[in-house]
């Protein structure tokens, strides 16, 4: 409830109840249980998922064909095709919004996390900013934007699906942008010589750049390669398809983890202004910003983000996932790249990995420092 302080946080929980109950019941769609509220907290109560992510299943199944692929493709499309039937637009699709609903080999996916979801108004275009920058469609950038944007998604989660990579890929967040909005795809690289010609139509028609003239959920259900029963083939896709997804899930991780380890080494003098800024946020004294803290430092910066952006950013920047940002997270995501990526604090950063000085970093090295961190639990780190 800390986090609820006006009518806009109040407005945006209201809502993604609203839409939960609304969907709840529907195949592929985690079912809603109910609201409870104590004096702290607002309590969202869901089916419980015990099956993991998405990807972890499939990178530990350890065997994968196309026709594996089109049925986790086809229950995603299907949660895109009844949001749209029932008037709602999901818009933040990825891979980790998915689960399984228990551990047994053939469990059903179930679609999580509907905070960014709205209610479709009939001719309004959209504007905001919203979902995760490998997943995000062109026309979401120029900000103008429909309920297209959820098949886009989903056309990426397809092309990782089929190659074990997204298809626009860059360091930074700017430099996905700028692939996405040039909107080149690579199917002539590793495993795609070897994927079917169906499949690559499909992934073309979902990840088309005019939204116009972007296939459509019904269109998706129907088409040859994602039918039951239909072209997808039955042999195994390449094994690097399955090493490839391990190391891009674990790839933004690792990555937070290395800029944190930067950010506690950096000198008084380098990061002059950050501190003060992150004293004059932190109003309550607590050492560490909530999301309502954030919000009004920005506003009071003159920064016009929206709630969503803000929230964006915040999830960005909490490497912990405890739902605030502490002195080290603000340093890491306020700090200017090329500040944090000098060869002297990338040397520390991998010397504080090395702990036995070896020049090379093991995996117990690196899963001591993970759980350092408290990134994950034991099996999701082994992985």
């Amino acid at each position: 409830k800390g986090s609820l302080k006006n009518e806009n946080d109040k407005e945006d929980i209201r809502r993604e109840i609203q839409i939960m109950q609304h969907l709840s019941g529907q195949p592929n769609i985690v079912e809603f249980k109910g609201t409870y509220e104590d004096r702290q907290s607002v309590h969202l109560v869901m089916e419980l998922c015990a099956g993991g992510e998405l990807f972890d299943r499939i990178v530990a199944a350890g065997n994968y064909t196309e026709k594996d692929a089109a049925n986790i493709c086809r229950q995603i499309v299907n949660v895109v095709h009844v949001c749209h039937f029932m008037g709602v637009m999901h818009r933040d699709l990825k891979p980790e919004n998915f689960l399984l609903s228990s551990t047994d080999e053939n469990s059903m996916l179930k679609a999580t996390d509907f905070g960014l979801s709205v209610f479709i108004e009939e001719g309004k275009v959209y504007r905001n900013i919203v979902g995760s920058a490998y997943y995000v469609a062109p026309e979401v950038l120029r900000r103008s934007y429909g309920k297209e944007i959820d098949i886009w998604s989903a056309g990426i989660i397809l092309y990782i699906l089929l190659s074990g990579v997204p298809p626009f890929w860059a360091e930074t967040e700017k430099g996905i942008f700028d692939a996405i909005l040039e909107g080149e795809i690579d199917f002539e690289s590793d495993p795609w010589p070897k994927i079917s010609r169906s499949a690559k139509d499909l992934v073309r028609k979902m990840l088309t750049q005019d939204p116009r003239k972007r296939i459509t959920s019904a269109q998706v259900l129907e088409h040859p390669w994602l039918r039951e029963g239909g072209e997808a083939l039955d042999k195994p896709l390449d094994s690097a398809v399955l090493s490839r997804m391990k190391q891009f899930r674990a790839m933004n991780k690792l990555k937070k983890l290395a800029l944190k380890v930067i950010a506690e080494s950096m000198s008084e003098e380098e990061i002059k202004g950050l501190k003060a800024m992150f004293v004059n946020m932190d109003t309550d004294k607590s050492g560490s910003i909530t999301y309502e803290e954030l919000k009004t430092g920005l506003a009071r910066l003159g920064s016009k983000l929206s709630e969503t952006e803000v929230k964006q950013l915040m999830e960005a920047a909490d490497v912990d996932g405890n739902g605030t940002i502490d002195y080290i997270e603000f340093i890491t995501a306020t700090m200017h790249r090329h500040k944090l990526e000098k060869d002297e604090h990338l040397y520390k950063a991998f010397s504080h990995f090395d702990t036995d000085n070896s020049g090379y970093i093991t995996m117990d090295e690196l899963e001591t420092a993970m759980k350092n961190y408290g990134m994950g639990n034991e099996a999701t780190i082994k992985d």
